[in-house]
């Protein structure tokens, strides 16, 4: 009986401790589906990521670009193919444009700092998906800085995702609920404002602006959506002035200005002088042979006159196409000076090539300087082509936007500094060509004519330089003189066209 009484209670009891238990795995097991279910909501796949964007290599061994102006700030959206920023290599400016959809959180540079190709250029929060090839790119490019500090970069974008109800309203943040919502009301405004005057900029402006040394934020543009014009500048310029001689008359004032104008300012080169100043370096090892001759321009301005007569101003014709030409059909008589001068590859016994193609380089005076862009293929150009390639060419230097395969690949060069000033001039030579060739200004001077009577001509002076390691002086001006006569005889040069 005893027996039986001590099985039954202990039956009893271990049926109690299974009921005490079964709540309690079921209170685990809920536990535990809620800290699974919390940590999905609280960790998605689709974290956004900050990565560095780099500055990919643009090409023709560039290493380094000055940065001319920024399109976005950070905190700015940007979607794909939305530009970034613009370049200036030594060659030409390029505009950088965003690959992903994100926010921009950093910038690595200021307006007119030189960034170097395969750094960072700015860091964005990638908000859109990232293909393979691009997933290997930002991989290939993370570097420390971005990593260092990922919470506060997080921390920030999920303010700036969100509107300024639902940042006022997070419970986790009630001090600072009240002062998430001021920056995003105050800070676009000026950001777009910034961004409109930066990206509306044209070259010219923007030159006129470094040439005085202003800031773009500061001037008043009355174009077109904010734009700044050069007439806006002008006029910041001027009052300026006025407001800066006012103070002025009285004693006190007046020995400031003197001083600030006689102190010494150290700037870097631009990217163009830059250029310059490595191609220049190489022509000083050039011994130049200087040749000039005075040409008659009165049969040229008369079948000038005559194709100009009743046309647009756009079809009309200036004297340097028809000289292009008559240089192109003398070389091929004097091929020699359509050559490149090898002397890198084997110094000890230099090649020259005779280029079959008349690809001439045209110098032309841009707002940042000195550009020499190409035309290819002079010998198979009429004249009415060569007139409407150089007026394409000039637009694109004028407004920056010609790219480096404008620039490369010339076999001889033609300088049209006459369009500015002077007479005759000594042209440098630009390794590894042989020649160039440069105009004077045309001039109307008293002549006599072939009866010996006075006669009124027009004239300008042809300068020539030309390797005098390969080229001799009489080649020079033999290919001179064939020239000239043209010119001097365009009607028979015409006939000579193809």
């Amino acid at each position: 009986m005893k027996s039986f009484a001590s099985r039954e209670a202990t039956r009893l009891l271990s049926q109690s401790a299974i009921a005490r238990k079964a709540p309690i795995a079921a209170t685990r097991n809920r536990n535990a589906w809620q800290q699974t279910q919390r940590r999905g909501f609280s960790r998605t796949s689709k974290l956004l990521v900050v990565k560095p964007y780099l500055l990919a290599d643009i090409g023709e061994g560039i290493t380094e670009c000055q940065v001319i102006q920024w399109f976005v700030k950070p905190g700015a959206r940007v979607e794909q193919f939305d530009p970034i920023c613009e370049v200036q290599s030594d060659k030409a400016s390029v505009e950088i444009t965003s690959r992903f959809d994100g926010v921009i959180k950093r910038l690595y540079y200021e307006a007119d700092d030189m960034a170097k190709v395969g750094k960072p250029l700015v860091d964005i929060d990638i908000q859109s998906d990232i293909s393979p090839a691009d997933e290997a790119l930002l991989n290939g490019g993370s570097g420390k800085e971005p990593s260092q500090d990922p919470e506060p970069q997080e921390q920030v974008l999920e303010v700036g995702r969100n509107d300024t109800k639902a940042a006022s309203g997070d419970s986790s943040l009630p001090g600072q609920s009240s002062s998430l919502p001021e920056p995003p009301r105050e800070e676009p405004k000026p950001q777009r404002q910034l961004g409109k005057h930066a990206m509306l900029a044209t070259p010219a402006v923007r030159h006129m602006i470094k040439e005085f040394n202003l800031n773009i934020e500061n001037v008043e543009g009355t174009g077109r959506d904010g734009r700044v014009l050069k007439d806006d500048v002008q006029r910041h310029v001027e009052a300026a002035k006025q407001t800066s001689s006012t103070p002025t008359t009285p004693a006190s004032p007046a020995p400031t200005p003197p001083q600030q104008q006689l102190e010494d300012q150290v700037r870097p080169l631009t990217p163009i002088q830059s250029g310059m100043f490595k191609q220049m370096t190489k022509s000083l090892s050039i011994p130049h042979f200087l040749y000039t001759d005075t040409v008659d321009f009165s049969s040229l301005t008369a079948l000038r006159k005559k194709y100009n007569h009743n046309r647009e101003k756009s079809d009309r014709i200036t004297p340097l196409p028809v000289i292009i030409k008559a240089v192109s059909l003398t070389l091929e008589q004097f091929p020699l000076l359509n050559a490149h001068l090898d002397t890198t590859t084997n110094p000890a016994k230099p090649q020259i090539t005779l280029k079959g193609s008349h690809n001439f380089g045209i110098a032309v005076d841009s707002p940042s300087g000195l550009l020499v862009p190409v035309i290819r293929n002079v010998q198979s150009h009429s004249i009415a082509s060569l007139a409407q390639e150089i007026s394409r060419l000039a637009n694109l230097a004028r407004n920056g936007k010609l790219s480096s395969a404008d620039l490369a690949g010339a076999t001889f060069t033609l300088s049209n500094i006459g369009s500015i000033g002077g007479t005759a001039v000594a042209p440098v030579i630009s390794a590894p060509q042989v020649a160039i060739m440069a105009l004077g200004r045309a001039k109307v001077v008293p002549a006599f004519g072939e009866d010996g009577e006075l006669i009124r001509r027009e004239e300008c002076v042809f300068s020539w330089s030309a390797d005098h390691r390969v080229v001799d002086g009489a080649y020079v001006a033999r290919a001179a003189e064939e020239v000239r006569k043209c010119i001097e005889g365009v009607e028979g040069m015409l006939v000579r066209m193809r």
